[in-house]
């Protein structure tokens, strides 16, 4: 029988393409995103062959997370790439409480019970492979995009932890993904298109994808994609909090976009 692989947040961007490396490396899926597009998304996988199933859930919610669980049956998950996120664009004193909540909901409530049920069932089993896309965004305060940038400090950490709390479970693996500005449809979903980064050229999420898989089967703990990325990340290791902040308000404050970029 062929390995089964989750992915969340797998109808576009990198959740995608993970999903296509997966099913072109052997694995059958389910697949799962908020939004009935995911059907779709599981058609175009099932060109490479083997089982595709596609699950449409709110993981925002424990019940979503519950349904995707439930979908899998009594198959052993050998594979979670937990990427599903949402952002948070403009100033937080303005955002409606049901925008910031569903941020946290989805990037740390539901990516944190999916990780507990799962992580349980590999390390009684010994085995399996964990893939969390955090972010560089994780590093740095950011104005403008505040709950988001916190939800992926929050998972850049926890991850760190469970890692950690898990090293005697010699067949279980965790990876964090952190990439940086990349070419998916966040930004527009975060209303972030009349921003800097939301029209500046960004990373290709096949390449991020590519990254991240390569460093979940050399068992890594961490991976930043790409080396701009990698550069920033380090700089915002050693870089006083007002100033990153400072820089991020340059990038992601409404109309900082330049009017020759914007569609």
């Amino acid at each position: 029988m062929r390995p089964l692989a989750i992915v969340t947040g797998a109808s576009t961007g990198i959740g995608f393409e993970l999903a296509h490396i997966a099913a072109r490396e052997g694995y059958d899926l389910l697949v799962v995103a908020d939004e009935p597009l995911i059907d779709a998304a599981a058609d175009d996988l099932r060109r490479h062959g083997g089982d595709v199933r596609s699950v449409e859930a709110d993981l925002a919610t424990l019940d979503g997370v519950d349904q995707l669980l439930a979908a899998a049956g009594n198959r052993p998950v050998d594979l979670l790439c937990a990427n599903a996120g949402t952002g948070t664009g403009h100033a937080f004193l303005e955002q409606d409480v049901a925008l910031w909540r569903r941020s946290i909901d989805t990037n740390i409530t539901g990516t944190v019970y999916l990780l507990q049920k799962l992580l349980r069932a590999m390390v009684a089993r010994n085995a399996g492979k964990v893939l969390i896309t955090g972010s560089i965004a994780g590093f740095i305060p950011g104005s403008f995009n505040a709950v988001y940038n916190s939800t992926k400090s929050f998972i850049n950490n926890f991850a760190d932890a469970i890692r950690d709390e898990l090293k005697d479970a010699d067949g279980v693996t965790i990876t964090t993904l952190m990439p940086g500005a990349t070419d998916t449809e966040f930004f527009a979903r975060a209303g972030m298109l009349d921003t800097d980064v939301g029209t500046r050229e960004k990373a290709d999420p096949a390449k991020v994808a590519q990254d991240g898989w390569d460093a979940l089967m050399k068992g890594e703990a961490h991976i930043v994609s790409g080396w701009k990325n990698k550069l920033q990340a380090a700089a915002a290791h050693v870089t006083p909090a007002a100033i990153l902040a400072q820089q991020h308000r340059a990038m992601a404050e409404p109309g900082t976009a330049d009017p020759e970029k914007e569609d």
